[in-house]
Order: C-alpha cells, then structure tokens, then sequence
C-alpha cells in the first residue's frame, strides 16, 4: 500500500467515549492493584480532558452516558474494532466473579449502526472470543493478539470480519491483558514498543511473522507504549506518567503531539487507547453519469 494511502488510514472525524459510572470505582473485570483507590471524581476531570484533547485534533466526540449497569464502560476500544466503514462488534469473555460486558455491546452497536450507519459485523459463535485490544491495525494490515481475553476463534473472526486485509494472529506474552499494552502505532509504519520482557517477546513474535516495512521506537514504559495517533497528532500519556518516553516522542517524531494526564482511570491497568473508540465514517460516493459511446 502506498505511503499516502496508509496515512490516509489515519484520518478520524469521529470519536467515540463513555463517562465514567461510579460504579468502576468498586467493580470491574480488571484487577485494582491491593492498596489502590479510584479517586472518581478527579478520574471524570482526566477524562474530560481526554475528551477536550481528542477534539483539538480535529474530532468530534460522541460521550455516551456512564452506565452504572457495566462497570467497565470506559474501555470503549475493546468493545467494537472499527476498519474503513466496517465494524466488527467485539465478544468480551465473561470473567469468573467479573461483571459481565455484554451489555456494553448492544449499546454500541446501536451508536454504531443506527448514528453513524457503519456496516456491522458478528462474531458467529459464543466460543470466539475478542476484545478490541488485542486488535492492532496498522494502516496495510491487522495482527490479532491472543491473549487472557481473546482466542483463536475470536481472532479468526476479525479476520472473517475483514477479509480485503492480511491479518496475522501473534502470541501476547507475560503479564499484559492486550496486545496494544505493549505495541501501538504512533504514525504511519511507526510502531512503540514497550521494553519489558513480555512486550520485546511479544513483538519477536510480531518480526518473525513476517512484518516488515515498519520503522520501531522503543520506550521505558510499557504504558508509554500505548498511544493514539490520528489526524497526524500523537495523544500520549503525560510527562509525568512516562518521563522517559516523553522526550523519545519528542525527539523522534515531527509532528504535533498532545500529551493528555490519565492517571486515576488507569488504575485498573486499562490503556490510553482503551479510552477511545475513532471512527472514519466512510460516505458513499455520488453516482457518477456516464455517457453512451
């Protein structure tokens, strides 16, 4: 695929979030580390500026309403994956003990299909399961993480879901919940990586694959690993989150980036992404006359 083609894939003009309910404070399919406590209140402040952050980049936002029903609401990216106008709905295991995320799935279907008229995809058996963080696009083609969350069902689905595209289905290794803890894209044919052990064995797996074509940037912080990027603007965690990777940002990448605090609604060890749900909303051409010869 042609280098303006893949940045084209980058372009957004909408995003979607979800408000955080109170009940994420005490209730989640994601472990609080002993000791920890969510401050709910200033996690609403970080993500609203996540939100005012988002549309300086040029998107419109879609902020759905907390749904004290489903806990984990926030992490709206791991509930649907979203590529050239087709959205394939997600199927979140449900966890031993854990609030289920089902109900997060008909909610965003419904914004999805009926707001933004995106054609929608189905996993076609309970048995596949997928969580859009284990789903790494990368403008030309998809790597499918399995992980504590998503299998080979799940990852033969987005393949199914998306079929004009090479996917590639790699091992998440260590202790990470997704694939995109430790690989995202932070431009076009740029990928961050994590340093830990789990995220370098991960992305082994990734180069023996066979990707190539792709430039790599390596950073301390695992958590640093994890960024947004659209409408040529890197969205990354703040200085004071990853204060070692913010300088790498800063020195190897030429475009603007909005470095973005989310501190207490990371607590549960979701990601900045995680947090965000971008939509190219695909319109369909104008038919185009044509003349008899």
């Amino acid at each position: 695929m042609q280098r303006s083609k893949v940045n084209d894939c980058f372009k957004f003009n909408f995003a979607i979030v979800s408000r955080i309910p109170n009940s994420f404070a005490s209730s989640s399919s994601f472990e609080l580390k002993p000791g920890r406590v969510i401050n709910i209140d200033q996690a609403r402040k970080e993500h609203e500026d996540l939100v005012e952050g988002l549309r300086r980049v040029g998107l419109d936002v879609i902020e759905l309403p907390a749904d004290e029903k489903n806990p984990d609401c926030l992490f709206v990216d791991d509930v649907a994956v979203i590529i050239n106008g087709t959205a394939l709905i997600c199927n979140p295991p449900t966890l031993k003990g854990k609030p289920s995320r089902q109900g997060e799935l008909s909610v965003m279907r419904q914004v999805l299909k009926k707001e933004l008229g995106l054609k929608i995809m189905e996993v076609d058996t309970e048995k596949a399961l997928i969580e859009g963080g284990d789903v790494l696009w990368t403008g030309r083609e998809i790597f499918v993480g399995l992980s504590c969350r998503s299998n080979m069902l799940g990852a033969q689905a987005v393949a199914k879901a998306f079929p004009e595209f090479p996917t590639t289905i790699v091992k998440v290794c260590g202790p990470a919940t997704h694939l995109k803890d430790y690989i995202t894209m932070a431009g076009p044919e740029i990928m961050t990586v994590g340093k830990s052990e789990g995220a370098q064995k991960t992305f082994v797996e990734i180069k023996n694959s066979g990707a190539t074509g792709y430039r790599y940037i390596s950073v301390d912080e695992d958590e640093a690993a994890n960024v947004v990027y659209v409408n040529r603007n890197l969205v990354h965690l703040g200085h004071e989150q990853i204060p070692r990777a913010s300088g790498i940002y800063m020195n190897k990448l030429d475009y603007p980036r909005v470095a973005i605090t989310m501190v207490e609604p990371l607590k549960r060890g979701g990601r900045l992404g995680s947090c965000v749900l971008l939509i190219n909303k695909v319109k369909l051409p104008k038919k185009i006359p044509t003349s008899a010869a």
